[in-house]
């Protein structure tokens, strides 16, 4: 059996929606405006260096080396498709960084079939990235993203974290809610100041049982001030906006 060749890269998946019913209604019109998207997205993949690896009825499949080149690729063809009024198609698209298996010019795997499963989860003219792919472009694309949680792609085991990516591409503020990591990081404060107020608590009433049974004057009462200052000036910013 001859050895499989595999790498690493970056996976667009496009599709019309609606297609065979706009066929239904019209086939020239439909074939026209299938072949005028497919130059939109012929131009703008070899812009940004990428190549298509596979063509099938209206979608489409292509790779880039660069992940950010990818999402930027993705963006231009969308804002060019929804500035063709004349156009009757309107296309997902979904963008994943994956292991792939090479057959010749096409691409298959996993990492293929992840990006088509993003692209049907878009709504038409939207994009989904995976989060191998926010993770790579978050810091060096000026365009809105937005966590839309958890989600399970059809015939996967696992669920994968999805993020939708705003139009444009340019001059949007970043409007991320909490992703899996940001969630992590808030919980394991709250876990942290918990596990200290716990502590200063078994140590107060140990103090205070002291106190008591010696007939003290509670002097405790001073430590048990600094301790409670203390703790509310850390509690502060689990209560600020994400």
């Amino acid at each position: 059996m001859a050895q499989v060749q595999r790498k690493l890269t970056t996976i667009l998946a496009a599709d019309a929606e609606s297609y065979s019913r706009e066929m239904e209604a019209d086939e020239v019109r439909t074939l026209e405006a299938l072949r005028a998207a497919r130059g939109v997205f012929q131009q703008f993949i070899a812009r940004h260096h990428g190549r298509i690896a596979n063509t099938a009825g209206d979608g489409l499949i292509a790779e880039f080396p660069s992940v950010v080149e990818a999402v930027q690729c993705a963006i231009e063809v969308q804002r060019e498709l929804g500035a063709e009024s004349q156009s009757g198609l309107r296309f997902r698209i979904g963008v994943h960084l994956g292991d792939v298996m090479v057959d010749g010019d096409d691409l298959l795997g996993e990492g293929v079939n992840l990006a088509a499963r993003l692209q049907s989860m878009a709504e038409p003219g939207g994009i989904l990235i995976s989060q191998q792919v926010y993770d790579q472009v978050q810091k060096k694309l000026a365009v809105g993203f937005q966590y839309l949680g958890e989600r399970q792609p059809k015939n996967f085991a696992e669920s994968v974290a999805v993020y939708s990516v705003g139009g444009g591409g340019g001059g949007d503020a970043k409007a991320v809610k909490a992703g899996p990591k940001q969630r992590r990081n808030s919980s394991d404060k709250r876990g942290r100041f918990v596990a200290t107020a716990q502590r200063w608590a078994l140590i107060l009433a140990v103090l205070f049982a002291i106190d008591w049974m010696t007939g003290g004057a509670w002097w405790v009462q001073w430590p048990a001030i600094g301790v409670a200052l203390m703790l509310a000036v850390r509690s502060g910013p689990l209560f600020e906006r994400d």
